[in-house]
């Protein structure tokens, strides 16, 4: 799994580059603006919050919503269980917290970006929100239902921790929404997807259990079930 590693570091170095760095991805170039390039300059600072807040919400628009099945993603994370509380990691603006809290749940979520947070409290006025990465989720064990990271995995350092602090805070189950591996106009080009292969062994190093795959028309969704003597009160 070392190895998985690795080529995660080698993709997400080619994928942002350094501070301030040209970074490209299929072909088009762009500037990557750190916040710190930002202090001091109150004007910049400004233009950069309007830039910011019109592209991610973009990532909230009804194609993106439709591209990523958001009602079928959710109802398959929540089928044939009892759920009542759930961690959305990687949040983002909060595009799949707000599909959970809408059918009832206490939702929670984390992100490293506070731009996004803000976002994301935003839109799910009721839920829980704090800053936080997958490798390091800042909650109590099995703290939820239900964990969710929804394009996380492909973007994180160290599959096996992320999933391995997924199951530690999870009560009854966890669920991992990917790209598929294979070239599309939608999405991460294919040198920063994950195959099947790769996520199950992730999962298997992690400690968690069988694996039940669901192929959706554009996605690909995974889940674990946590076992009832470790992790439910029921």
């Amino acid at each position: 799994m070392e190895s998985l590693r690795m080529e995660n570091r080698r993709r997400k170095r080619r994928r942002y580059g350094l501070r301030g760095q040209r970074a490209g991805s299929r072909g088009s170039t762009c500037i990557i603006m750190r916040p710190s390039m930002l202090r001091g300059n109150g004007e910049m600072h400004d233009q950069h919050d309007r830039r910011f807040s019109g592209r991610a919400e973009r990532l909230r628009s009804p194609e993106r919503i439709a591209l990523l099945d958001v009602d079928r993603v959710v109802e398959l994370s929540l089928d044939g269980i009892d759920a009542r509380r759930v961690l959305d990691v990687g949040t983002g603006t909060g595009l799949f917290a707000e599909a959970f809290a809408r059918r009832g749940l206490e939702v929670a979520g984390i992100d490293p970006s506070e731009s996004f947070l803000e976002l994301a409290r935003r839109h799910v006025p009721d839920g829980t929100f704090r800053a936080g990465t997958a490798e390091s989720i800042p909650f109590d064990d099995r703290s939820f239902d239900v964990v969710f990271l929804g394009h996380v995995l492909h973007e994180v350092d160290d599959p096996v921790r992320a999933l391995r602090e997924a199951g530690r805070v999870a009560r009854r189950r966890v669920v991992v929404l990917e790209w598929p591996h294979v070239v599309e106009d939608q999405g991460p080009p294919l040198e920063h997807r994950l195959t099947r292969r790769a996520v199950e062994r992730a999962a298997r190093e992690a400690g968690l259990g069988p694996v039940e795959f669901t192929r959706l028309p554009r996605m690909e969704l995974y889940r674990w079930a946590i076992p009832q003597g470790r992790g439910a009160d029921a």
